[in-house]
């Protein structure tokens, strides 16, 4: 194998594929890429047996086709250092010849393995097929992954729930993450060929890696997926991934339905007093307690070390009309959904001590749900 290509098509190959590498593993073909010359095309193609990553870069001079394996950090870093607008020359003998790679006066030998021992994860069949919008897919990703928990015994939580279902008589995509404190569950119109789709488990590594590889693209992104795998082409880019087995709680049971105070705020000066409030703590928690009485929200915060802060909020920024409450939550918590939120923030409570929907007035089908704490 022999070819040329421009270090810049290169290095954002790379940048793709090496990710979903692990820096550390006990297989060692896990850490390396496979590269496949032919046609005036380079297919590179990463995986940690979970996930796979392949991308097709065209326009590259191929000397001589043909398949070989280099560890990706080290290529991946080599590439990276060079000079920009350097043309990067890889040659591979065959065999256990090293790769050699080439570009002005630089030069270097990789170590090779075999090809043969190189695991493939993209074979199987995938007969639910569906488009989205990159942008719809960024919004259902950013809206719901912080929820996802990183608790390991309850697997079947480490990822985001993607399934079709209704809501209010129309058919949408719905999905839910959610670590057992908060909730997100966000929704888009159900595309074209997503109706018999069964409901999966996308794993927290793909999501982040998926969202990774959307901020490249405004083009419609191909969701290919069965019982047990799920496949996104998103440009020259193809990301394949197992699906978590597992069954996804039933969620619907924690959404509070009867909740009728309901308190309508500005969306930063509620966040901004939250961080100001809660910066006199050094908890990671970082409870904040929030009074509420008509037309006034005071925020408070105690620590052990530094006392007491708090800062009222009144009229001209909120409305609140219901009976008086007082109630805790993670200051954290309030933050990442404060930030994922347009318009104003509207909280729906019963009392001070069970769950509370948060939502943007902008987009009440982004519906988020917070266990309170005591404080």
């Amino acid at each position: 194998m022999k070819f040329t290509v421009e270090r810049a098509v290169l290095l954002k190959a790379l940048a793709h594929v090496q990710s979903v590498v692990e820096r550390r593993n006990t297989i060692p073909i896990l850490a390396n890429v496979l590269l496949a010359a032919q046609d005036g095309t380079l297919r590179l193609t990463a995986t940690d047996m979970e996930i796979a990553v392949v991308e097709e870069v065209p326009g590259v001079q191929v000397a001589r086709p043909g398949r070989t394996t280099a560890p990706a950090a080290t290529l991946y870093d080599i590439v990276r250092k060079l000079p920009e607008g350097a043309k990067v020359e890889l040659d591979h003998a065959g065999g256990e010849a090293p790769l050699k790679l080439r570009a002005g006066r630089f030069h270097t030998d990789l170590a090779v393995l075999p090809v043969d021992d190189f695991p493939s994860m993209t074979e199987g069949k995938l007969p639910h097929q569906f488009s989205l919008p990159a942008g719809q897919l960024r919004d259902l990703v950013d809206r719901t992954r912080f929820a996802i928990s990183t608790e390991e015994t309850r697997y079947y939580l480490n990822g985001i729930y993607l399934h079709a279902t209704e809501s209010e008589g129309a058919p949408v995509l719905r999905a839910v993450a959610t670590d057992g404190h908060r909730l997100a569950r966000v929704e888009e119109a159900l595309p074209d060929g997503a109706g018999g789709m069964p409901g999966v488990i996308v794993p927290r590594k793909t999501v982040n890696e998926l969202r990774k590889l959307a901020e490249e693209t405004q083009d419609e992104i191909a969701v290919r997926l069965s019982d047990t795998k799920i496949r996104f082409d998103i440009g020259t880019v193809q990301l394949t991934s197992k699906l978590i087995d597992g069954t996804f709680p039933e969620y619907d049971r924690v959404i509070p339905r009867g909740n009728d105070k309901i308190l309508t705020v500005d969306r930063k000066a509620f966040a901004d007093a939250v961080g100001r409030v809660a910066a006199i703590s050094s908890e990671r928690s970082r409870p904040v307690k929030l009074s509420l009485d008509a037309n006034l929200l005071r925020l408070s915060a105690t620590s052990a070390e530094q006392g007491t802060s708090q800062e009222e909020l009144e009229a001209d920024v909120l409305s609140y009309s219901a009976s008086p409450l007082e109630i805790g939550f993670q200051a954290r918590y309030l933050n990442d959904i404060t930030d994922l939120i347009n318009g104003k923030v509207v909280f729906k409570f019963a009392d001070g001590s069970a769950p509370t929907v948060v939502q943007d007035e902008d987009r009440p089908e982004a519906l988020f749900v917070l266990m309170p704490m005591r404080v």
